[in-house]
């Protein structure tokens, strides 16, 4: 990720802003985040300000498992930069990351070889698929 766009106090402002008129409503925070400038949102998206269910749920709209919901919201969203794993399930590994074009869900093997990597909107949709039918 490059450096941010905004300096960090005014991205926390808008934060608090968006948290503000959301509510602690997940559908209408992402409506709130599309309404931001793509640049700014990337910023947001990739900070501490948000945690990882929130820019989850951002990109795809959908509640993951619920193990998964209670990780993702308690880790800060810039982890997913790097990635977060999401479920281990015997020999498959599902992650979650954020890159600059958006999400990634990859699906590493047993010596973490990557077989698959989805991107856009329906990629954690993908992604449990893939392990659902590779069981």
């Amino acid at each position: 990720m490059t450096a941010p766009h905004l300096p960090y106090r005014d991205l926390s402002r808008l934060a608090d802003m968006l948290f503000a008129r959301s509510g602690d409503d997940d559908i209408r925070l992402a409506a709130e985040l599309d309404s931001v400038d793509p640049d700014t949102r990337r910023d947001l998206l990739a900070s501490d300000l948000l945690n990882a269910y929130q820019v989850f749920y951002y990109y795809f709209r959908e509640e993951p498992e619920d193990l998964e919901r209670e990780l993702l919201m308690l880790q800060p969203a810039s982890v997913l930069v790097p990635g977060i794993i999401l479920r281990e399930i015997d020999y498959l590994t599902m992650v979650f990351r954020v890159e600059r074009d958006g999400p990634v869900i990859t699906i590493t093997g047993e010596d973490e070889d990557v077989l698959v990597n989805y991107r856009g909107k329906d990629a954690y949709r993908r992604g449990v698929q893939f392990i659902d039918e590779n069981l």
